[in-house]
């Protein structure tokens, strides 16, 4: 690391195939001084379905802080007990509550008690959401659990951005859509032939990140740096 590195970043969700390409992305990069991933294995345990590991995270990673970058890699589509509904006859209560636990109920937490570790002078949170969570762009149906969840979260976002203009002003909070990347979450649906390579990925993410402003605060942006429909 360069002697004059100062920034500290934060991956929630380090141990997936985008989480990790963050993180070795800024690992080698030398404008930062740290990067801490989490996840349920980390020495810094978090579970997003469980609300007292996001907290109890929270509280240790204050001590690393502040940090000028978060971001939250992590979501829920499959599991191997369910996949993504293709209509209403296939929606049941149990994967609708696990989807919403990863995908939303969860973030909201993060929203709660890591937006504090944020640096005061400049920070970016982006939390990873998903286009097909866009309400006006659905024109294909299905996936109910998961559009869901995710139109929740953008909306959870668009929400604490407002707050977090009038509280922390330097901050920009933002819907990050990640595109199709060849990762397991994206594995059934042919996504080791049609996804980019995560580190293509997230270093694509990362360029658009790097080149916000406060003014961007509250958007919905693809890692191409389009700006997508709520």
């Amino acid at each position: 690391m360069s002697e004059t590195s100062t920034k500290r970043a934060l991956v929630i969700g380090a141990s997936g195939g985008i989480g990790a390409a963050f993180v070795q992305i800024i690992d080698s990069d030398p404008t930062y001084q740290s990067v801490t991933g989490l996840h349920r294995g980390a020495a810094i345990p978090m579970d997003l379905a469980d609300a007292a590991s996001i907290e109890a995270a929270a509280l240790l990673c204050a001590g690393l802080g502040p940090f000028q970058l978060i971001i939250n890699a992590a979501g829920l589509l499959h599991t191997e007990a369910f996949m993504p509904e293709k209509k209403l006859a296939d929606l049941n209560a149990a994967q609708m509550q696990a989807t919403f636990a990863i995908n939303t109920l969860g973030p909201a937490l993060v929203l709660r008690h890591f937006t504090p570790l944020l640096a005061r002078e400049g920070a970016v949170m982006a939390m990873l959401s998903a286009k097909v969570g866009s309400i006006s762009d659905n024109r294909l149906g299905g996936w109910y659990s998961y559009r869901a969840s995710k139109a929740a979260l953008n909306m959870l976002i668009k929400t604490a951005a407002i707050e977090l203009r009038r509280a922390q002003p330097n901050t920009v909070l933002v819907a990050l859509h990640p595109g199709t990347v060849n990762s397991r979450l994206s594995q059934p649906f042919r996504g080791a032939e049609i996804g980019r390579e995560p580190t293509l990925a997230a270093g694509e993410m990362l360029a658009v990140l790097a080149g916000l402003s406060p003014a961007d605060s509250g958007s919905f942006i693809s890692y191409s740096g389009e700006r997508l429909p709520w």
